[in-house]
């Protein structure tokens, strides 16, 4: 039996990368869907997509993510799994050169947008028996290295976020939990993978973790069909991170042991 027949589904930032690997694999599990992203290539990444329908919501807009779960609700006939995935990057800049504008933004996409979509989400779904909200976090928010400052942050937000609603739906059957991804390839990671292989050091990508390589938006989607999935029934709370290992230790020279 599909993994996931008969659950309706949203999963937000949609358009490309992990979004879209989500999208295509929830649906060939049995899941109807409904496909957001502030892009609108969203239209596209769902075209021969069955049961996967889109829609062009910001989640950064509480007003939108509130109509998202509207519309799951009206065009669905309900809502089992809520996907907040939507994330941006934002600035590079050192800390003492960002500006409050450079944080907002990035807290209002990654971390506002991600309450949104719990706070909706569970809204229904603990009205209707329960159902699995996953976030996307980040190793970035797990420890310093991986990612500016306000990035870094919200995806730490992201992780608490989780864990205190986790607890808050204590007894109501919605399960809450986040995914840590580490180097994955995708269109938000493009720019790093385009200058490594124009150097020549597309060898080097994802050296520093022990899968020596990087990951593929498949693998995160994986991991998140399986929290959507009635396997997770007894995981909540819980940050599972896919990430080649990278965090598994503090900083090491390849080959040496200290």
């Amino acid at each position: 039996m599909p993994r996931l027949e008969k659950k309706r589904a949203i999963v937000t930032g949609a358009a490309g990368g992990i979004g879209r690997a989500s999208v295509r694999l929830f649906a060939a599990e049995g899941a109807q869907i409904i496909a957001a992203d502030v892009d609108a290539g969203v239209h596209a990444a769902v075209e021969g997509v069955p049961g996967a329908r889109a829609v062009v919501a910001d989640v950064s807009d509480d007003a939108a993510v509130r109509g998202l779960v509207a519309t799951a609700v009206r065009e669905l006939g309900g809502l089992d799994v809520m996907y907040a995935n939507a994330g941006i990057v934002g600035s590079v800049a050192s800390v003492l050169d960002l500006t409050v504008d450079d944080w907002m933004t990035v807290l209002r996409v990654n971390l506002f947008g991600a309450f949104s979509c719990v706070k909706y989400a569970a809204a229904h779904m603990v009205e209707h028996g329960g159902g699995s909200i996953v976030c996307t976090a980040s190793v970035a928010g797990l420890r310093s290295g991986a990612g500016p400052s306000q990035y870094s942050a919200s995806k730490a937000g992201v992780i608490s976020l989780v864990q205190t609603a986790a607890w808050q739906l204590s007894g109501t059957g919605v399960r809450v939990n986040a995914i840590c991804p580490g180097l994955i390839e995708t269109g938000m990671t493009r720019e790093i993978f385009d200058r490594a292989r124009a150097a020549g050091k597309g060898d080097k990508i994802g050296q520093l973790n022990p899968t020596r390589r990087a990951g593929q938006p498949d693998e995160i989607a994986n991991a998140a069909l399986f929290l959507a999935s009635d396997e997770a029934s007894y995981v909540n709370g819980q940050t599972i991170v896919v990430d080649g290992g990278l965090s598994s230790s503090h900083p090491v020279m390849p080959g040496r042991m200290m």
